[in-house]
């Protein structure tokens, strides 16, 4: 599949590389936390 090219400002580029991070990051939590439910390692709140 040819890749296609576009032209964005600097700012939005570097906005949406931060966001990239940022849902990666996210998706590392929640990967350890559902790893931490299956291990049984998890306190219940009141």
């Amino acid at each position: 599949m040819e890749q296609e090219m576009i032209e964005i400002p600097k700012k939005e580029y570097i906005k949406l590389k931060k966001l990239e991070k940022l849902d990666f990051d996210l998706i590392r939590q929640f990967t350890s936390s559902l790893e931490d439910l299956k291990q049984g390692r998890f306190k219940k709140l009141a």
